[in-house]
């Protein structure tokens, strides 16, 4: 005859419902303190992921440097590798900046002198009084007097606030990566150890699948952006686009948002056309088209497809949903969630399928047969 259980006592069970509220209450409270910085720990954690095979490889040629040196030189290499097109923008926009002021002195004395194309143009004379009337004249001009002092004071204040608390979390994001890097083997076996006690036996094929679409979502966007960049840069410099090497930047910072460098496209064309180019403009458009239709229905597919496992819908799903929930961090959280979502959505039907549950019926099986 069976053993009866003991009994639960009653004031071990109180202990634990305690521990449990408590617990819930803390986690809470931790979060709400650190939300203004969980996009950076995301960051950080998003690019441990992404170096995560080279770091590995250096750790193996220098066991010496895991504690402090390879951590530090790590972070610094991040910190360059974002810094340096920053300043290379800022450069070449103070550069520009005694052009933009003389165009603005021009501007407010002569008014706004008419292009060349509107010449070229159906309607032309129609375009040009229009032209004339409202901007061609020192007194139609006077339009752009509209941005008064206070306005661009306020405007200056909103930016510099936005600058100043992504420059914050730009440190900490920074600061966090060097202490992920430092403690990454105890901070993976933690949580291997958390994910087996919640998911069970699937909780290691989920962190793995998280592992991989986050990578695979880093190559389909970041190294096919960069490339898209990198070819339109040399597309920018045959076609005498002003500052190639400027644009090319903000091409491949553009193109790792599907659709988005079409702006980019669009606005070294409109350079082109203001020089008188047209010609130029037009290849250069075309150009970058057929460039992006390749990138996003070539090479994207193939590698965060096959490292998430998501069809590209699910995918394009996943960028545009994230992009427009969290800003740039959703380019890499939105695909990994969709594949995690996707990965427990096959997990449960396969496992319908195998009890029973759920039989896959084809439209070319023969029907059952009638009851009667």
């Amino acid at each position: 005859m069976d053993s009866l259980a003991e009994p639960i006592d009653p004031r071990a069970r109180r202990q634990r419902q305690a521990k449990l509220v408590l617990s819930v209450a803390l986690a809470s409270f931790g979060l709400w303190l650190s939300a203004t910085f969980l996009p950076a720990l995301i960051w950080a954690a998003i690019i441990g992921i992404a170096i995560d095979p080279l770091y590995t490889r250096a750790e193996c040629r220098w066991p010496g440097g895991r504690k402090a040196l390879l951590p530090a030189t790590a972070t610094l290499l991040i910190a360059l590798l974002v810094l340096a097109p920053l300043a290379l923008g800022i450069i070449e926009a103070a550069r520009e900046a005694h052009v933009l002021i003389e165009w603005w002195a021009n501007v407010r004395a002569n008014g706004v002198p008419e292009p060349e194309i509107l010449k070229h143009l159906p309607m032309a004379n129609e375009m040009s009084v229009w032209w004339q009337q409202n901007l061609g004249t020192p007194e139609a001009a006077q339009q752009f007097h509209a941005f008064r002092t206070s306005m661009l004071l306020q405007h200056s204040q909103l930016v510099g606030k936005g600058l100043i608390h992504r420059a914050v979390v730009f440190t900490f994001t920074l600061i966090a990566l060097f202490f992920l890097l430092r403690d990454r083997d105890l901070l993976v076996a933690q949580l291997r150890t958390a994910a087996a006690r919640v998911f069970g036996p699937s909780g290691g094929r989920i962190g793995h699948q998280l592992i991989l679409s986050v990578r695979g979502t880093i190559d389909g966007l970041v190294l096919v952006g960069i490339a898209e960049g990198a070819v339109m840069a040399i597309v920018y410099l045959i076609a005498g686009v002003p500052h190639p090497l400027l644009l090319g930047t903000l091409t491949a910072v553009a193109a790792m948002i599907p659709f988005g460098a079409a702006v980019l496209f669009g606005v070294a064309s409109a350079l082109l056309v203001g020089a008188g180019s047209i010609g130029w403009a037009i290849a250069v458009f075309a150009i970058g088209m057929v460039v992006v239709a390749i990138a996003d229905h070539v090479f994207r597919p193939v590698l965060i497809g096959s490292a998430t496992r998501l069809p590209f819908l699910w995918v394009l799903i996943g960028i545009l949903g994230g992009v427009e929930t969290l800003g740039l961090l959703g380019l890499f959280v939105g695909p990994a969630a969709m594949a995690t979502l996707i990965l427990l959505w096959r997990d449960y039907f396969a496992d319908g399928i195998i009890d029973g549950l759920v039989q896959p019926v084809s439209p070319c099986d023969p029907p059952p047969p009638d009851c009667d």
